[in-house]
């Protein structure tokens, strides 16, 4: 995987942060869309441990500073709790490394915002799930992180305002499709048309938390299967990740979120739509895992719009690439053209999957 920073740019950009140890190397991490993940090997004593160095996406997060200050406080919430219970705290949170300042973050000559964090070692994230056990302890672990964090004092940043209001990505759409700044639109008549035929589905969860039915709760936002460990010996989830988006939202953004992306087979940007399909095996997984982990504090409506929640969210990330695709990909990471496209027509093939085994899912409430 290419990288524009050099090794000595890598070492640079490590020595913000208190690290202890010699530097031995930096090199690509993950797959993430958004952001630049490296992971660091140092050596300290003759012992080499593993650092994650990350650049934030500042084009994605305008205001990086409130970004950090949200992991911080929910990190350091996490802990709390995890010391109390006398848990093993080097697998269950995030820990953050401090700058020379004291921060959690540092900015580099350019004005780019970074941050560090000790690596979880002996766990990984899976691109694509296998069983439905193992979709289980996943829910289970999204599950927990939100339980964790119902006494939390205070109210988060939003740093992406909207993240998850459906019709305002409906309205974003709409605007990209008036606005045709690629000539695009062309291409893609059958998308639009499958987006405006469910558009009065868009608003539910809306108004349901307007109601007070679906109270605010604070939520990760991005809970697909590679953004929380898996211990590699007991299976179990032991630590989720990639926090940028945590801030308020509804539960259900996060159970929905889980579905579209851990009951497909195939990959998120899948040329060939025969193979993809939601997995209803892998929808008891998601859905009994969730349940045992955060049931005791969700609201009868919340436990209702468990089965919607996927389709919604899986509809409106379909549409978040459709809107990129027209705008001109400056939001997701490309690698070839029209990737954003085929992300979009994958999410829309669930969907109808989804929508044709409604009935099933809701058979589990």
């Amino acid at each position: 995987m290419a990288t524009p920073y050099s090794q000595r740019e890598i070492r640079r950009l490590i020595g913000m942060f208190d690290v202890y140890g010699d530097f031995l190397v930096g090199t690509p991490f993950g797959n993430g869309n958004v952001n630049d993940t490296f992971q660091l090997t140092f050596d300290q004593g003759g012992i080499r441990l593993h650092y994650i160095l990350q650049r934030i996406n500042s084009h994605v997060f305008k205001e990086p500073i409130k970004v950090m200050e949200n992991v911080a406080r929910v990190t350091n919430h996490l802990l709390k709790k995890i010391k109390a219970g006398r848990q093993e705290t080097r697998k269950r949170t995030i820990r953050l490394l401090n700058a020379h300042d004291g921060r959690p973050f540092a900015f580099d000559d350019n004005g780019n915002c970074w941050r560090s964090y000790i690596f979880v070692e002996h766990a990984r994230a899976y691109e694509i799930l296998e069983t439905p056990e193992q979709a289980f302890r996943v829910a289970q672990g999204f599950g927990e992180f939100q339980r964790q964090l119902v006494d939390f004092n205070g109210r988060l940043h939003e740093t992406i305002p909207d993240f998850h209001n459906t019709p305002k990505r409906v309205a974003a759409l709409e605007a990209a499709v008036k606005a045709d700044v690629c000539g695009r639109v062309k291409e893609v008549g059958r998308e639009i048309d499958f987006v405006l035929s469910r558009k009065e589905e868009t608003d539910v969860l809306v108004k349901l938390n307007e109601s007070g039915d679906i109270p605010e709760r604070i939520t990760h936002n991005d809970t697909k299967a590679n953004n929380i460990l898996i211990d590699d010996l007991s299976g179990e989830a032991v630590c989720v990740i990639d926090l940028d988006t945590v801030m308020p939202g509804l539960s259900l953004y996060d159970f929905g979120d889980m579905v579209r992306s851990g009951t497909n087979p195939a990959e998120e940007d899948e040329i060939n739509l025969d193979k993809v399909g939601m997995r209803f095996d892998m929808y008891k997984g998601f859905y009994e895992g969730f349940v045992d982990a955060a049931g005791s504090v969700l609201t009868p409506a919340e436990k209702e719009y468990l089965p919607f929640s996927g389709k919604l969210i899986t509809l409106e990330i379909g549409m978040r690439f459709l809107t990129d695709y027209l705008s001109g990909d400056i939001y997701f990471k490309t690698r070839r053209p029209r990737q954003n496209l085929d992300r979009c027509r994958t999410q829309f093939k669930l969907v109808e999957s989804m929508e044709a085994q409604m009935k099933r899912m809701k058979a589990l409430l």
